[in-house]
């Protein structure tokens, strides 16, 4: 495996598990628990970022000038990040207004 796939999959890994707390938040909010609800807020925050540094890394990388052959697999963990990202952007107003009706 090279550099740039294990970056890739570091990404993928940390992103994808903090929209699974993202998710699973929002579950938490549903059922009026609203400190566990932040806890995986935070926790989620805390793997994105995860996986924001590794994306930093290729991003050094670049500035660099280092040659980096892009592929299917980085497009798939950037558009995962993407999608956490959005996730934590929803997440937070969902539970905000379970706060207002429960």
């Amino acid at each position: 495996m090279n550099d740039l796939e294990l970056i890739s999959f570091q990404i993928i890994s940390a992103v994808g598990s903090a929209r699974s707390n993202y998710i699973n938040a929002i579950q938490e909010a549903k059922k009026g628990d609203f400190e566990e609800a932040q806890r995986l807020l935070s926790e989620g925050e805390e793997l994105f970022v995860g996986g924001h540094q590794a994306h930093m890394q290729l991003l050094t990388k670049q500035a660099n000038n280092e040659k980096l052959d892009f592929d299917l697999l980085l497009v798939h963990a950037e558009d995962q990040m993407m999608s956490a990202e959005s996730f934590k952007i929803i997440a937070e107003e969902i539970i905000e207004l379970y706060k207002k009706i429960l």
